[in-house]
């Protein structure tokens, strides 16, 4: 089966079915094996990203990794997380200098195949409206606060997180209850999946 991953894995990083849309060219970002436990599926990646192919390699990542409280070196180790975005390339910067939407060909193409080879994965985590969307279709609410707000409807397959972007540093001082109930509970299943 690893082989087989591994197969899916190199024909996706070999993926140009949006080329001509994507402003730095295609080079798609994913990870994992098959004993992955844990799967992050977020939005896109970023200049930083595409730069490094190492996702999530920037603040936001920081971020991210603090909320998990793991370390870089478990973070990134393959046969523990899974990292899926929704679009595996930079999709390039829109009008308000934040970037894109995930360009719409990768999970109708990829996610099918990449998450049947991800057998062992208990705790999925959706960063992200766009995750949100594809993944709790009609259950999710009419906005992501809500949606983050109500986890408990979507576990224990589920969790939506907003995305950990400065950007939504606001969000997070205007919904303390992220912080002082989300989180705990977030690390308390890290937690265990690993401990």
């Amino acid at each position: 089966m690893t082989d087989d991953f591994d197969a899916l894995l190199s024909r996706v990083r070999d993926c140009t079915i949006c080329a001509a849309d994507l402003p730095l060219g295609p080079r798609p970002v994913v990870r994992g094996t098959p004993d992955a436990k844990l799967l992050l599926i977020g939005q896109a990646p970023g200049t930083r990203v595409h730069e490094s192919s190492v996702p999530w390699n920037d603040p936001s990542g920081e971020r991210l990794r603090d909320w998990l409280q793991m370390t870089p070196d478990d973070f990134y180790d393959e046969s523990k997380i899974a990292i899926v975005p929704m679009g595996f390339c930079y999709p390039g910067a829109d009008a308000k200098g934040g970037d894109k939407p995930p360009r719409p060909e990768c999970a109708p193409e990829w996610h099918p195949p990449l998450l049947a080879g991800l057998p062992n994965v208990e705790l999925t985590i959706l960063i992200g409206q766009y995750a949100q969307k594809r993944y709790l279709e009609k259950r999710r609410k009419k906005t992501l606060t809500e949606t983050v707000r109500h986890w408990r409807e979507y576990t224990p397959d589920y969790l939506p997180l907003p995305h950990p972007s400065w950007r939504n540093n606001v969000w997070v001082k205007k919904n303390p209850w992220f912080a002082e109930e989300v989180l705990p509970m977030l690390r308390e299943r890290v937690s265990g999946l690993f401990g």
